[in-house]
């Protein structure tokens, strides 16, 4: 295999860097970009900690992925009796779990998610069991939830850097984002027979706070202390911060001026760069025995990577191919291995593809070309 460096020079942002997030209150936190999860930031990020109830972004998407908004939730005794915050709902009580999603996220209401768990799992155990499956499937490794409410539990933790890769992943979700960024509503919104009325506020004041925000969730334990996730979109970037373990007098307003201190850090000084178009051509190769004798080697995806100023004049680009390729060559085929460098580090890999098909020579056609040789 060979490797080859290519150096990449782009436009110079004049956006001035603060070098220092400055000193953060929390135990873990963490700040990275929504498109590439870049850690833009980090203080213990991959540490397993418990995290209260920002468990409920978790409760939250699998909810919308595994039920249906219209579905009539009738609460068991086992959930009207979760401890506070709660709902106060009422065993027998019915609510559509469109609605009690707005209890979850706005006032983060306990027994909503216990009633929502045994309606969307059958049991909070096997709901839970889906939830950790869930945050597996997307990367999330260092994540088990015990909890559909983010209470306390020996098996139940992640890591900051989980948590923002499963807010990432929520805020793909437009349903999602409609329920996080309202401000108060009533339920049941429809007439619905068997329900009671609940009037519910948001209680996220990090709305409030940064310019663009947009969510995500407040949580608190005795043993995860004080703990929040919050993102916000300006012009065409989305920041994802999280801090857990904030502990003290002052914790319940440092875990938002925590991730307040890092989005608005992100925002100074990071830009999104366009580092690789898709079907960008990125790199030649040579073709043995094939009726083309070199092919073009392009990226099949766009790489767009938040940079400072600084950072951009020492991106590089560092691709791996073998040295050459035997027909027939198919332009599916992952040919060579493209990683953008920043120091020492990898910031992302993609693949580099054939740009077309090339067919092999017959049997004739290589005699010819062995002759034409000499």
């Amino acid at each position: 295999m060979k490797l080859l460096i290519i150096l990449m020079s782009l436009i110079m942002s004049t956006v001035p860097v603060m070098a220092k997030v400055g000193t953060l209150g929390a135990k873990g936190a963490v700040l990275v970009e929504q498109e590439s999860m870049r850690v833009l930031h980090g203080v213990n990020e991959y540490d397993k900690l418990p995290m209260a109830s920002t468990t409920k972004i978790m409760t939250a998407i699998v909810a919308l992925e595994n039920g249906k908004l219209e579905d009539v939730v009738t609460v068991s005794a086992t959930a009207a009796k979760a401890p506070p915050v709660d709902l106060k709902l009422q065993t027998g009580e019915k609510q559509r779990l469109g609605d009690l999603l707005y209890s979850l996220m706005l006032e983060s209401h306990n027994d909503t998610a216990i009633a929502i768990a045994e309606h969307v799992g059958g049991s909070v155990e096997a709901f839970c069991d889906m939830m950790t499956q869930k945050a597996i499937d997307l990367g999330a490794t260092n994540t088990k939830f015990e909890t559909p409410n983010g209470l306390d539990g020996d098996q139940h933790y992640s890591t900051p850097y989980d948590l923002a890769l499963i807010t990432a992943y929520a805020l793909e979700n437009p349903k999602f984002i409609e329920i996080i960024n309202t401000p108060n509503i009533s339920i049941p919104t429809e007439p619905l027979e068997g329900s009671r009325r609940h009037d519910l506020q948001s209680k996220n004041r990090f709305l409030h706070m940064v310019e663009g925000a947009n969510g995500v969730k407040t949580g608190y334990t005795s043993k995860a202390g004080h703990c929040f996730v919050g993102s916000a979109k300006q012009d065409d970037m989305t920041l994802i911060g999280v801090a857990l373990g904030n502990f003290g007098s002052s914790a319940k307003s440092k875990k938002y001026t925590d991730v307040q201190k890092m989005i608005q850090h992100g925002f100074n000084n990071y830009k999104m760069y366009t580092l690789i178009d898709t079907d960008q051509v990125m790199e030649n190769i040579n073709v043995v025995d094939g009726r083309k004798e070199q092919v073009k080697l392009v990226s099949k995806e766009q790489v767009v990577m938040p940079l400072t100023s600084e950072e951009v004049d020492t991106v590089k680009f560092s691709i791996t191919k073998p040295d050459e390729l035997i027909a027939p060559v198919d332009k599916d085929l992952q040919a060579a291995r493209l990683d953008v460098v920043l120091d020492t580090a990898v910031l992302q890999s993609v693949w580099l593809y054939p740009e077309q098909d090339v067919k092999e020579l017959s049997l004739l056609e290589k005699v010819k070309k062995y002759l034409n040789s000499f």
